[in-house]
């Protein structure tokens, strides 16, 4: 037989990216330190932070423990994405997964793609689990549409912190990754009003916060329960700015993390 009639099969893409899906979120699972404390962090939080206001009115009339429902939902997504690939990433290629993933005819996207639908499922989880929590604590139910809402936004407009996920875990190695990862997101996370509303942060702060990603996708989710201050259009015009920005460092990133490796 020559070498020209050999035919080299390999698995249909959908096969691969579910088998790839699979077998990360398994690996997920098996991390207790990862898997549990993402999703009980947002709700640690909430007991913090949520709890003590769940029967307070804002101005407006809008419900303290809501707004708050709101924003926690914003973190436990953003977060998830963020620390996913921030250290998730760097993690693998610390342990030379990627090297090894380069044997078999597996595309790069496939890997990419199934860990984007992993912090989907895990960020879903942690959503889902705040809400009822938020109701069982503090009584703060909202009804079935604009919980649908909610999901979905917080979902939809948590791309721009995937690409600053891949950024870092593509840039950063296994032991800076975490350090990096809390310094930029936590950080961003409190200015941008997540933690605490933006009209009490400081003036020096509050000039810089209209300029975060995390404020505009803050204003998705406040938007649910009619707290955004800004337009949605805005808001979206914002993230999807910041989607831009940041996909094309992680893009950066990644080519020069392939060209040290495989050059």
């Amino acid at each position: 037989m020559s070498v020209a009639s050999v035919r080299m099969d390999v698995a249909p893409a959908p096969r691969m990216l579910f088998m790839q899906i699979r077998s990360q979120l398994i690996g997920y699972v098996r991390i207790p330190a990862f898997s549990v404390t993402s999703l009980a962090l947002p709700l640690m939080f909430w007991l913090f932070f949520g709890l003590p206001n769940a029967h307070h009115t804002m101005s407006g009339g809008i419900s303290a423990g809501a707004y708050v429902l709101c924003s926690f939902a914003a973190y436990a997504v953003s977060s998830m994405m963020v620390f996913n690939f921030g250290i998730g990433v760097a993690n693998a290629r610390g342990q030379k997964t990627d090297l090894l993933q380069r044997a078999p005819p597996l595309p790069s996207w496939v890997s990419i793609t199934a860990n984007i639908v992993n912090a989907l499922i895990f960020a879903l989880t942690s959503v889902v689990l705040l809400i009822l929590f938020a109701g069982a604590t503090g009584g703060v139910w909202l009804n079935a549409g604009a919980y649908l809402s909610l999901i979905a936004r917080v979902l939809l407009g948590s791309l721009p912190m995937i690409g600053l996920g891949m950024a870092i875990g593509y840039s950063a190695g296994p032991n800076a990754a975490p350090a990096i990862t809390n310094l930029i997101y936590l950080p961003m996370a409190f200015a941008s009003g997540l933690f605490v509303p933006a009209e009490f942060l400081p003036d020096v702060v509050q000039k810089v916060t209209v300029y975060l990603p995390l404020y505009h996708y803050g204003q998705l989710a406040w938007d649910t329960v009619g707290a955004a201050s800004e337009p949605i259009w805005k808001a979206a015009l914002g993230l999807l700015i910041w989607a831009v920005i940041l996909f094309a460092l992680a893009v950066r990133a990644y080519r020069l993390d392939q060209t040290r490796k495989f050059a």
